[in-house]
């Protein structure tokens, strides 16, 4: 379906009819047609709580990992991490309606289930036996939950939010800045499907990567703020974002958009983000670190140029944002007199059709990323 079609059913309010439609067919599908897999897939809430109550009833701790599929190797290094500290592991794999905008890319997204179950059948830890210090265990991942819409959603939902109808959760004051800026909208939904999940899952420990670092925190606040317990906010975990190797890329299923052209340049934004912690460190101003990552990405776009790429890269943001309420810091504050709180140095850049996002923790990033406890 075209976009200018998708608008113009949003704005006569008929694309909401056709996403129940939509979903209603993809629920009846999603249970009749399920891959093969090693691990046991709960498609209802009802089937995962009878799993979990046993999980409970042998004192098991279980860690979770929300996912919307298209799995990389940043997702699996959190299942890793949640192997090696939890009893039982949880994957939950759910394209979420309401974090898309009308005109963002739900219907596009990657969906790629059966090698996602692939991916997660082969990872596994091996750790110390808590019976005995003398062997150990493998452990592999326990579950994966795959919800339908309907299930998640049973009042349905649309992705205008005008014509949402139904309980949605909102962290107000967080949500707002940074990615909240350009996706006014996303916060909300990440907020309302997270919530539910945790309530559905009821994890011990549940595990965020840092590429998206303003969500992670922001699940934070939320568990805090609604007293959640099933995670706590001391039980939400930020791992290290997992990158591309050859070019230092934050791993992200949307990577799967960029063009062979666009690959060349998809390093830009690191490359702009890590100038400008340069220029921090040496004690520039705000506006100055900022002013340094603009102009990598303008040479580095007169250089494409320059080599006949067809690509086109459009800056959304560049950042710098407090880490403990994502206020904007000011634009002549330097490194000394940002206190003891690190600061995130974020941005977004639109390479062709492809937003990518990165960032980089200013200061002591053990604050924030934490340690493994194992």
């Amino acid at each position: 379906m075209s976009v200018p079609f998708r608008s113009l059913l949003v704005s006569s309010g008929a694309y909401y009819q056709y996403l129940r439609r939509f979903t209603s067919r993809m629920s009846t599908a999603a249970r009749s047609q399920l891959p093969p897999s090693s691990i046991p897939i709960y498609t209802t809430i009802a089937a995962y709580r009878e799993w979990r109550r046993k999980a409970f009833e042998e004192h098991k701790s279980v860690g979770f990992v929300a996912t919307m599929g298209a799995l990389h190797e940043g997702h699996l290094s959190l299942v890793k991490r949640s192997l090696a500290e939890n009893d039982l592991t949880v994957v939950s794999i759910f394209v979420n309606p309401a974090q898309f905008a009308p005109h963002e890319d739900l219907a596009t997204y990657p969906r790629t289930l059966p090698q996602d179950l692939d991916l997660l059948s082969a990872q596994s830890s091996v750790v110390s036996n808590p019976e005995s210090t003398e062997h150990t265990v493998t452990r592999k991942a326990s579950a994966v939950f795959l919800p339908t819409v309907s299930e998640m959603y049973p009042s349905g939902i649309s992705q205008d939010t005008v014509a949402q109808k139904g309980t949605f959760v909102e962290v107000k004051g967080y949500g707002h800045q940074m990615e909240g800026k350009s996706r006014p909208t996303f916060f909300r939904g990440v907020a309302t499907v997270v919530t539910k999940l945790f309530n559905a899952i009821e994890p011990t420990n549940a595990y965020f990567g840092q590429k998206d670092i303003q969500q992670a925190l922001l699940l934070k606040r939320l568990s805090r703020d609604l007293l959640l317990s099933h995670p706590d906010q001391n039980h939400i975990h930020i791992v290290p974002t997992a990158r591309d190797p050859s070019s230092d890329l934050a791993l992200s299923s949307r990577n799967a958009y960029l063009t062979q052209d666009g690959q060349k340049v998809a390093s830009t934004l690191r490359e702009a983000l890590k100038a400008a912690e340069t220029a921090w460190d040496q004690g520039a101003t705000k506006a100055e670190c900022v002013q340094k990552a603009i102009k990598v990405i303008d040479a580095k776009r007169a250089s494409a140029l320059s080599e006949g790429l067809d690509v086109d890269m459009r800056l959304d943001y560049v950042e710098l944002n407090n880490s403990e309420d994502f206020e904007v810091v000011d634009a002549h504050a330097r490194r000394s007199e940002t206190g003891s709180h690190p600061v995130i140095l974020s941005g977004a850049l639109w390479v062709d059709k492809t937003r990518l996002i990165d960032n980089i923790i200013l200061g002591d990033a053990n604050r924030i990323i934490g340690r493994p406890s194992l």
